[in-house]
């Protein structure tokens, strides 16, 4: 049995402008700095068919588990995220499993 996280955490953002992708993408990359994350990745979507074309940046996190997504959330770069992020976002829509 292979040791598999106990919590990922996925984040779907639209950007309101999509000239604003690139700034939303370095805001989100913020989060890369903090230590709870057992995995991190922000990626621009590169799929672009009818269903999916709102989704325009992608968080894709994993944690040992709620605890460690709690001490995340409470980083000071996560509120500085945050900040850089919501003035250029739309829809933000997260999902943990």
């Amino acid at each position: 049995m292979t040791n598999r996280p106990t919590l990922r955490h996925v984040v779907f953002f639209s950007a309101k402008d999509k000239a604003d992708i690139p700034r939303i993408v370095e805001g989100l990359e913020l989060l890369a700095g903090i230590p709870h994350a057992r995995a991190f990745e922000v990626r621009q979507n590169t799929q672009h068919d009818t269903l999916s074309s709102e989704v325009d940046v992608i968080v894709y996190a994993e944690f040992d588990d709620a605890a460690a997504l709690a001490a995340y959330k409470a980083d000071p770069l996560y509120e500085a995220s945050i900040k850089a992020v919501r003035p250029l976002r739309d829809m933000r829509l997260a999902a943990d499993f």
